[in-house]
C-alpha cells in the first residue's frame, strides 16, 4: 500500500504495480535485454534518483546526476526487499516533488544529466518511465494505448527527453560529414515530430504538417517508436518513404538500449 498522494502525483503507479505483479521476475519483457525484475529495478532507481537531485535544489545545495550505478545497489535484494524499496522511493519523489511544487517556482532550472530541466520535470518523467515500462510489461493492451496517447507524453518525449532519446542511434549511425538523416513522425490531427541527425549532432521537434510523412501511425505507436519500441502489430504505422529511407530513420530511432549501451538506460 502506499499513500494517496502517490496517486495523486503518479497516477499511472498502480497500473505498473498489477502489470509487474502479475508476471515471474524473471519473465521477459519488450525491453531486449530485460526482465521484469530488471524493470522492477531501474524503476526503483529512477524514483531514488529523481528524489535525490530535486531534494538537493531544494535544500540549496545541488547535486550531479549519477548514472545507472545507483540502481547497483538494488540487484542485491531480494524480490520481496525490492518491492518495499521501490515503494519507499516513491513515496520519497513524491513528497519531494509536492513539496517542490509549493517552495520553487515552477521555471526554477535543474541540472539534469547534462542539461536543464524545470521542476514540473522531476514528477512528469517518473510518470512517463511508469506508462512506458509497464508497455514493456504488458504490450499493446489498451490501458496502454491509452497512456502512450496522452498528448503530455508525446510533449515531454519530445521536448523533454528527445535529443537524448537520438543521441546513441546516431552514433551508432557513423554518419559522414555531408551526411544527414531527416524524417517525419505524423499522427493524424496533430504537429508532426521532426527527427533529424547529421555529424553536429541532433535535432528533434514539432512542426505543422507539410508534405510526405516518413511514418504515419497512431500517436500511441508515434511514442513507442521515439522510444525505440516497435508495436505488436506492424499495420499500426504506415509508409511511403522506401526501405532506403525508412531503414535510416527507423535506426536513428533507437532509443536507449540497454543492450547497446553495455548498462540499464
Amino acid at each position: 500500500m502506499v499513500s494517496q498522494r502517490v496517486h495523486e502525483v503518479l497516477p499511472e503507479w498502480e497500473a505498473f504495480v498489477r502489470a509487474v505483479q502479475a508476471r515471474r521476475p524473471d519473465s521477459g519483457t519488450w525491453c531486449e535485454a530485460w526482465t521484469a525484475r530488471d524493470v522492477l529495478i531501474h524503476q526503483a532507481g529512477n524514483a531514488e534518483e529523481l528524489a535525490r537531485v530535486l531534494a538537493g535544489r531544494l535544500a540549496g545545495n545541488p547535486v550531479e546526476t549519477r548514472g545507472f550505478e545507483r540502481e547497483d545497489p538494488y540487484r542485491r535484494l531480494s524480490d520481496a526487499e525490492l518491492w518495499a524499496a521501490f515503494t519507499a522511493r516513491c513515496e520519497e519523489l513524491t513528497e519531494v516533488a509536492q513539496t517542490a511544487a509549493t517552495d520553487l517556482p515552477a521555471d526554477t532550472e535543474i541540472e539534469w544529466t547534462g542539461r536543464t530541466v524545470k521542476v514540473p520535470f522531476f514528477a512528469e518523467h517518473m510518470r512517463e518511465e511508469l506508462i512506458l515500462h509497464r508497455w514493456d510489461l504488458t504490450g499493446d493492451d489498451s490501458t496502454a494505448r491509452d497512456a502512450l496517447s496522452h498528448s503530455w507524453m508525446t510533449e515531454h518525449s519530445v521536448r523533454e527527453v528527445g535529443k537524448p532519446l537520438l543521441r546513441l542511434g546516431a552514433s551508432l549511425l557513423g554518419l559522414g560529414p555531408d551526411e544527414r538523416i531527416e524524417g517525419r513522425l505524423r499522427s493524424p490531427g496533430t504537429d508532426d515530430i521532426v527527427v533529424a541527425a547529421d555529424r553536429t549532432g541532433v535535432h528533434i521537434g514539432f512542426d505543422a504538417p507539410t508534405g510526405p510523412a516518413t511514418i504515419e501511425s497512431d500517436p500511441a505507436t508515434r511514442n513507442l517508436l521515439l522510444w525505440g519500441r516497435r508495436p505488436a502489430d506492424p499495420s499500426r504505422w504506415h509508409s511511403d518513404a522506401g526501405p532506403g529511407e525508412l531503414n535510416r530513420v527507423r535506426n536513428l530511432l533507437v532509443g536507449y538500449r540497454p543492450e547497446l549501451l553495455g548498462s540499464p538506460k
